[in-house]
């Protein structure tokens, strides 16, 4: 898992290492990065079409998916308003007028039909022939070459990247909150305690908790897991844009372990490249921590 997390890193670095002098190249990258968006969530939806072993104990999955969702949700978002409010970011916002709501709201509303059109094309047509997950793993390792690149050519140092405290105490309100949501919803479910927290444990990475939660504790709840983190996902896609301009560690943060990959982009897009480190830190932390706390509270 930790090799996993260091290969995604990679592209990341060796983009910072490339120092471009044509302004042509530069606006060429910025441009590219926003077509990334839309493919990566494109093939995210395209293979969500082809989970299979979601269909028996519906009622069961979709309840724990639900409870615990709106319970770590709840918590998650409560705890990093609070932490916006304690010690406030000084990120610089974006020049020129805000977009209204509904325009923001638009925006996210864009992505999760990109999703959806992935869904349904996988729905309509079979196309599993197609190396979909490994399409997707090459538009992230482009995508994250490209925002390294970025990164460089923007006058960012290499210390705001790697030593990062707000991405820090993201990490740390994410993963504490996230706990004490997954306890209140234990006792609403009757779930036992360890089991809650291996569920929240994930922050999100929904392809890990599927195969851990499903090898221990059996498909019924590995599903349940899968679900509720990809939710996670999907909303963090549709708040990440409102929340940005006022509550920026709710819109980091809340994407968890995704904030490293499939909802960075997203990150990006909506607060710019200054929040980058922000959200690499906050995800990288959580990525290399979840495969940990999960197996050592399944253990107990």
């Amino acid at each position: 898992m930790l090799l996993n997390v260091l290969l995604i890193l990679l592209p990341l670095v060796i983009g910072y290492l490339v120092p471009l002098s044509s302004a042509r190249l530069i606006k060429l990258v910025n441009q590219s990065l926003g077509k990334m968006v839309y493919l990566i969530l494109f093939l995210m939806g395209l293979g969500l079409a082809y989970v299979e072993n979601l269909g028996t104990n519906l009622a069961v999955i979709f309840k724990v998916a639900a409870v615990m969702l709106g319970a770590i949700t709840a918590c998650n978002l409560l705890a990093l308003w609070w932490l916006d409010r304690r010690s406030p970011p000084t990120h610089e916002t974006r020049d020129g007028k805000m977009p209204s709501k509904l325009h923001l709201l638009w925006e996210s509303l864009q992505l999760c039909f990109v999703v959806l059109a992935g869904v349904g094309l996988g729905l309509l047509v079979d196309l599993r022939i197609l190396p979909i997950d490994k399409l997707s793993e090459w538009a992230l390792m482009l995508l994250l070459l490209l925002i390294g690149i970025q990164m460089r050519n923007s006058g960012m140092r290499l210390r705001q990247i790697l030593l990062n405290p707000w991405g820090m105490k993201i990490a740390a309100t994410v993963i504490l909150s996230g706990w004490l949501g997954s306890l209140l919803a234990a006792q609403l479910l009757t779930m036992p305690w360890n089991h809650a927290l291996a569920l929240a444990s994930s922050f999100g990475w929904y392809s890990l908790s599927g195969i851990l939660v499903a090898d221990k504790l059996g498909p019924v709840l590995g599903s349940a897991a899968f679900i509720n983190d990809l939710g996670r996902e999907l909303i963090a896609i549709l708040i990440i844009p409102v929340l940005m301009r006022r509550h920026p560690s709710a819109a980091i943060g809340y994407g968890g372990a995704t904030a490293l990959d499939f909802t960075l982009p997203v990150i990006q897009k909506s607060g710019g490249i200054q929040v980058v480190p922000v959200a690499i830190v906050s995800g990288f932390i959580l990525s290399l921590l979840g495969p940990i706390l999960i197996l050592g509270f399944l253990a107990i």
